[in-house]
């Protein structure tokens, strides 16, 4: 099977990269907004294909992103150099804790590790991009209050249960809710992730639902119409 996942207007070799092309990380790519798309965070961009889909989304755009894992830095740097966005692209293969950057971002994303304090997966390169400890939550949304401009929006998907924890961490620092998207599998079952959107100025609005499936392998319209401009084939 190619390594390589072709969309309308970039690709994306996913070689060397333990979490591949996912469900969770197109939609949050699809629907993480800011009124004023400028300057643009991606933390653990993994193959790049969320800062890709936000470079294409954000034409005026400048997006940097992060990544901790060596070979997955250097997979998300070569599809960054390769794509028509090139100009607009930058990687800096680091942890999050240490990142700095000289101007703040109005507009960040993270698609993190999520089995927090669970047993760790066999493989490390997996262990890496999948699992996190409560110390990771913390340092993750004290430098993203760092980083963040005061009318700045910070976007994350998370199972339920982690996207609670890390809503709990933030408002220790004065962020909170501004829009909480329940993904669900079909309208027959219950949310299996959040989309959240965190801000200084949060007042959060009523749950939104997003229905991926409306029946067996066939995608809803609200889905397809999401990710039209990216998938080939919609």
């Amino acid at each position: 099977m190619s390594s390589h996942f072709k969309f309308k207007q970039f690709e994306v070799d996913q070689s060397g990269c333990a979490m591949k092309i996912n469900t969770d990380g197109v939609l949050l790519a699809a629907l993480a907004e800011n009124e004023n798309c400028l300057n643009i965070l991606d933390i653990g961009t993994g193959t790049g294909v969320i800062a890709l889909m936000l470079a294409q989304r954000f034409p005026k755009a400048n997006i940097h992103a992060v990544e901790i894992d060596g070979d997955a830095a250097a997979t998300a740097d070569r599809n960054f150099k390769r794509s028509v966005f090139r100009d607009r692209l930058a990687l800096s293969h680091a942890a999050i804790e240490k990142f700095d950057h000289p101007r703040p971002f109005n507009l960040i994303v993270c698609n993190p590790p999520y089995f927090v304090n669970d047993l760790k997966n066999a493989e490390l390169k997996k262990g890496i991009a999948r699992h996190a400890d409560d110390q990771f939550f913390k340092d993750l949304i004290r430098k993203v209050s760092e980083l963040l401009k005061p009318d700045g929006s910070f976007w994350f998907i998370l199972p339920v249960k982690q996207a609670g924890l890390l809503i709990a961490e933030a408002a220790g620092f004065g962020l909170t809710v501004e829009r909480k998207i329940l993904l669900h599998s079909d309208e027959r079952k219950p949310a299996f992730r959040w989309i959240v959107c965190l801000s200084l100025f949060g007042n959060e609005r009523e749950d939104e639902h997003f229905y991926i499936y409306e029946s067996e392998r066939i995608y809803t319209k609200a889905y397809r119409a999401l990710l039209m401009d990216f998938f080939l084939g919609y």
